[in-house]
């Protein structure tokens, strides 16, 4: 149960974080978002480890495997994902990252030789099944009126996501690993990809220079790196390294349906029937997975 509850977790803590890095990334780029959330989630990580005196256990091949998880999980991935925020906002953006437990389940059964039971593949096929009613749910904004670019993007960063999961399982399989830990490799990792990038971009956007200036913009990165980052990621490691790739991604997955209740009470949107029964449909697949064994 530690990896599917943790699953959810990540899922709260994404749903947290992506809110609120929509809103910085309107206001400062995506790049700029990107690469601060991800310094101010080290900063969070080192301070964290060295306060818990967290012991630091790593083989070569477990930093390799890491590394690599970071740079296409974050690096990569997570670009396309903020310009996928800043060209289609969050909600869109997240209900087509709900394909990554696919490329996720797909990968482990190719290259980590993960099966899923009978039951297990139902459990994720209902809860894709409603994460789908309520993507196709025409009372709120939906895929179809996004922007291709951004629905591209979307894509992309859920093979990089997926993608960035099996390397990072690789590592876990290999021996234990503290979930902080492993973040803070992946993190730092992903940095000396984004840093370069970010020093280009600065020059030709002003997206740091609102960072800079703009305190709103920046705690909102400076919360969204808490939340995201530092707590998502790092539950979304201790999920898979507890139960199968497959199943932690769609529990991962069910972003958009934590999103409603969010769009009802904040954004006082109203909800079609549509979204409440994939809602439930949604809630049905968590519980088969949860009740699988």
């Amino acid at each position: 149960m530690i990896g599917e509850m943790s699953a959810l977790l990540t899922a709260v803590f994404w749903t947290l974080s992506a809110s609120v890095f929509a809103s910085a990334t309107v206001r400062a780029g995506s790049i700029a978002v990107n690469v601060a959330r991800l310094v101010i989630a080290a900063l969070y990580l080192a301070l964290w480890i060295l306060i818990s005196r967290t012991a630091i256990t790593l083989s070569i091949s477990q930093v390799v495997a890491l590394a690599v998880s970071g740079v296409i999980g974050l690096a990569f991935g997570d670009s396309f994902l903020f310009r996928a925020f800043h060209e289609i906002g969050a909600r869109v953006t997240m209900l087509i990252m709900s394909t990554s437990p696919a490329v996720a389940a797909v990968l482990a059964y190719l290259f980590l030789h993960e099966s899923l039971s009978l039951v297990g593949s139902v459990g994720i096929f209902v809860t894709l099944v409603g994460i789908g009613v309520v993507v196709m749910e025409g009372g709120t904004q939906n895929a179809s009126s996004a922007s291709w670019r951004g629905v591209f993007f979307a894509v992309l960063a859920s093979i990089g996501q997926g993608t960035g999961l099996i390397f990072a399982k690789a590592a876990f399989v290999e021996g234990p690993i503290d979930g902080f830990v492993a973040t803070l490799v992946r993190i730092a990792a992903s940095l000396i990809v984004m840093v370069p990038v970010g020093v280009i971009a600065s020059r030709t956007t002003s997206g740091f220079h609102v960072l800079r200036t703009d305190r709103r913009a920046l705690a909102l990165t400076a919360l969204g790196a808490l939340f995201g980052p530092f707590f998502g990621i790092t539950f979304s490691l201790i999920a898979i390294a507890n139960t199968g790739v497959g199943i932690a991604a769609t529990l991962m997955s069910t972003v958009p349906i934590l999103m409603l209740p969010l769009v009802y009470f904040v954004n006082k949107e109203r909800l079609s029937g549509k979204a409440v029964l994939g809602a439930f449909v949604a809630v049905a697949g968590v519980a088969i997975l949860f009740l699988r064994s």
